[in-house]
């Protein structure tokens, strides 16, 4: 490895300076600091969820954010996206975000698509990452991306959150996958936040903790959530985490 090579990957002061209380961590130190600023992370969705995992990540330092997103902002999105304001209305989500991450952090990289993943650019959005964040509201993504996190071996972390409920699960190369937990032939009746309401904190906390299992996973190689699903309820404040297994005919699982 050149010389070059290595000082572009090492920490400079400013970033020393910058990630200096998570360094002085137990359990953390300069190395973990240097794998988030060698990781590379895809956000599909940059609405609730996405915007607050994509913002606290930026400022761990994680080295490399992609944004995908083909939906523009609207007034409604105000109440709990909180990347954006009233002067943004009208633009694209993916965009204004990533404006917003390089002026929290100038030290990262963050890349954007004003555009929905789908068949045709799920593989080449995919299969460069480190992990994959899953926020979107649209249960056919949702599929799509499980689909190619698995054929390229790449973890994902999803989470959803409506009215005063949201989850979490994490998907490895050799774990359970989205459609053993939620198999698509039984359909999905889910709802979206435009036809049931949200409440403002609720895709934020499951947003703080898809961007904390991000860290745990890119720093030190932790995976709490796998194979295990989280459950959040925003009315009396409890967590459940409930363990499930591969289903023997998952179709993705036995495609990959």
């Amino acid at each position: 490895m050149s010389d070059h090579f290595e000082n572009e990957f090492e920490l400079n002061d400013d970033e020393m300076h910058l990630y200096s209380r998570q360094i002085l961590l137990d359990g953390w130190d300069i190395e973990a600091q240097e794998k988030l600023k060698l990781a590379n992370v895809l956000i599909v969705g940059a609405g609730g969820i996405g915007c607050t995992s994509a913002e606290l990540l930026a400022r761990a330092g994680v080295g490399k954010i992609t944004l995908v997103d083909t939906d523009s902002i609207e007034i409604s999105n105000l109440q709990r996206q909180i990347a954006f304001s009233p002067k943004d209305l009208g633009r694209f989500k993916a965009e204004v975000l990533a404006k917003h991450l390089r002026n929290i952090n100038p030290h990262i990289q963050v890349e954007y698509h004003n555009m929905r993943l789908d068949e045709h650019n799920a593989d080449d959005l995919v299969q460069h990452q480190d992990l994959v964040l899953d926020g979107c509201d649209n249960f056919a993504t949702r599929y799509l991306v499980n689909a190619t996190c698995r054929k390229h071996q790449v973890a994902l972390l999803s989470a959803s959150a409506i009215g005063f409920e949201a989850q979490l699960f994490m998907v490895t190369a050799d774990s359970a996958c989205y459609e053993c937990l939620f198999p698509k032939q039984q359909g999905n009746d889910g709802l979206r936040c435009a036809e049931s309401g949200v409440l403002a904190t609720t895709p934020v906390v499951i947003a703080s903790l898809q961007a904390h299992h991000s860290l745990l996973f890119l720093g030190l190689g932790l995976t709490p959530l796998k194979q295990k699903l989280l459950l959040w309820n925003g009315l009396n404040l409890s967590q459940r985490i409930l363990q499930f297994e591969k289903d023997a005919n998952c179709p993705v699982c036995l495609a990959t």
